[in-house]
């Protein structure tokens, strides 16, 4: 009996032990060209989603050379919000699935300066978009909303980004 576990000991661990040896000399690495080929059909299918989005839901949305998309509801009063401006903005903010992701319902009213707060660039974009009492939707493509990472909670990696802000009268 002793000789049959010392076997077994000796056989589980020279497995155990063992390491698969693969041949990591021949995994390609992807150059320049391949990478960007692959982000062009990502933005292009993102575009896509985008637009499938705004069709079904017949929004007159107009794209920005940066390809933040808008629907400005109310133009709102005086002059556009710009760089430094501190905003306090109601908001709901959706995944392009439907998903509601964050509101101002929920966590009340969001305050920033825009071009100075940590926030996504497209949300900074949207906002310079608005006057005071202005409202508007705006669609973010991963790349001008929280890219590759997400935020880390409630939005995932890649996501487009649906943005319904209002911001009251007062700047």
């Amino acid at each position: 009996m002793l000789i049959i576990i010392l076997i077994l000991a000796v056989a589980l661990t020279s497995f155990s032990c063992r390491s698969e040896t693969g041949n990591y000399n021949n995994i390609q690495v992807p150059g320049k060209k391949e990478l960007a080929d692959m982000n062009r059909y990502l933005i292009q299918k993102d575009r896509e989603r985008i637009e499938n989005y705004i069709e079904r839901r017949g929004l007159p949305m107009k794209e920005s050379p940066s390809g933040l998309w808008y629907y400005i509801e109310n133009e709102g009063y005086g002059t556009l919000l710009a760089d430094n401006d501190r905003v306090l903005m109601e908001y709901n903010c959706f995944l392009i699935d439907g998903t509601r992701c964050y509101s101002s319902q929920e966590l009340g009213p969001k305050e920033l300066i825009i071009g100075r707060s940590e926030t996504q660039p497209g949300l900074n974009q949207a906002l310079r978009m608005l006057k005071p009492g202005g409202e508007g939707i705006f669609i973010m493509p991963p790349f001008l909303g929280f890219g590759l990472k997400g935020d880390g909670n409630r939005i995932p990696s890649r996501a487009t980004i649906v943005y319904e802000i209002k911001i009251p009268a007062e700047k």
